[in-house]
């Protein structure tokens, strides 16, 4: 039951700005968007494109968009008949280049007048998710909506694909892009090690004690950090790249530790006699993780190098995995207690600076929440019937969307 227990563990200011209140834009009153295709290179690429194009202008919450789309030739100065009734149109054109590059061209326009136009190139076909997902970092932009950087960023996750073996796989948010890193073995836990997103770091469960590696991205070479007997789980890394937080039980209870990444060494930072796990930071010197000196799993926090800890949530009565980002945090809570039937567990939201708690999930089991850098929307994964999904909260329009991983089951995921 110890051993399980672990394991869970693991696996106002009264303004619209407090996340912690649910913002609700009414459909019918976002503009209008249709986009309109002009490619006439092969199909595969073709409705690929489309797909994740509508997709990404989907998840932008700022626009109502038309399910249909519409062929008409790029150099036409007006939108298409069916295109008039929308507020905004998005005309885009891949063309093959002699290179074997993908130019991509797009024209944004508002009441059929050209508002933005912009070209981007790919070398590699199998990118072309990125192409979009800056294209709409880009359409955001235009519409003066707050910056997006997160929508353009890769993700790693550890996807179990059959009995002690999983993948490490670095994907976009959507899942349409995906490469293997890492297969053979056991590897979980992964956790982009910088800003540049060129390295990584997992834990391998393949030897005789749980070993965190770091993986250089590029080359594709690992290096060994440390082992542990018990645990081994780089659970955050900090904003600079410089430290880690990890979970290590030398000893056989689970505690946090903070490890420098220049020098290589390491300090215990809790020392309860219970479980201490899954830490997270808030800033430099505060960090929340799991505990259950309540008799309970909850989330605490604790200034590093201080003794004392902080009860963060009062709401639940089985709180684990949790993300924070400035003032607020995320975590995943139990909502049911059904021994018969599958429990659900879904994500809420609470702010250090108010009593407010927002529930972001309604069903299924919600789990390993992430912040985006810049604290606007939460990546995290969703099980439901059967199929594992990531799922992407848009906190400031109180909107979710689901990606469904189509073999396997997500462990767990950064971005």
């Amino acid at each position: 039951m110890y051993k399980l227990l672990i394991i869970s563990f693991l696996i106002f200011n009264l303004s619209a700005d407090d996340l912690t209140i649910d913002v609700s834009k009414q459909v019918d009153s976002l503009p209008s968007l249709t986009l309109e295709n002009s490619t006439r290179v092969d199909s595969s690429i073709n409705k690929s494109f489309l797909r994740s194009l509508m997709s990404d202008m989907n998840v932008l919450s700022i626009f109502n968009v038309n399910r249909r789309s519409y062929r008409v030739d790029f150099s036409d100065e007006n939108v298409a008949r069916e295109s008039k009734k929308s507020s905004y149109v998005l005309r885009f054109k891949i063309v093959p280049q002699d290179s074997g590059a993908y130019k991509t061209e797009i024209k944004f326009f508002e009441q059929n007048r050209v508002i933005f136009q912009k070209s981007y190139t790919i070398h590699k076909k199998r990118l072309y998710v990125f192409v979009a997902h800056t294209i709409a970092y880009d359409i955001n932009k235009v519409m003066g909506e707050d910056s997006i950087d997160w929508i353009k960023k890769k993700v790693v996750i550890a996807r179990l694909s059959a009995r002690n073996k999983s993948e490490i796989i670095i994907t976009d948010y959507t899942l349409t892009y995906q490469h293997i890193m890492i297969k053979g073995g056991l590897n979980v836990f992964p956790q982009w090690a910088n800003k540049e997103q060129n390295a990584l770091y997992y834990t391998s469960l393949s030897g005789s004690k749980p070993t965190l590696y770091r993986l250089d991205t590029t080359t594709g070479k690992r290096k060994k950090i440390l082992s542990s007997d018990g645990m081994m789980v780089c659970s955050d890394v900090r904003e600079d790249g410089k430290k880690l937080l990890l979970t290590m039980a030398p000893n056989g209870q689970p505690d946090i530790y903070l490890y420098d990444v220049r020098s290589g060494k390491y300090q215990r930072l809790t020392t309860y006699s219970g479980i201490d796990v899954s830490a997270q930071f808030m800033d430099f010197k505060k960090i929340v993780f799991i505990s259950n000196r309540m008799g309970y799993p909850n989330v605490f926090s604790k200034i590093i190098g201080k003794k004392g800890v902080e009860q963060m949530v009062y709401y639940g009565k089985s709180n684990v995995s949790c993300s924070a980002h400035n003032e607020y945090i995320v975590y995943k809570s139990r909502e049911t207690s059904n021994a018969f039937s599958r429990n659900t567990f879904n994500l809420h939201l609470i702010s250090t600076k108010t009593d407010f708690i927002r529930r972001l999930t309604a069903t299924g089991v919600n789990e390993f929440p992430r912040f985006s850098k810049d604290g606007s929307a939460i990546l995290f994964i969703k099980n439901y019937k059967n199929q594992s999904s990531i799922g992407v909260v848009r906190l400031g329009y109180n909107k979710n969307y689901l990606f469904p991983l189509k073999i396997g089951k997500i462990q767990s995921l950064d971005w």
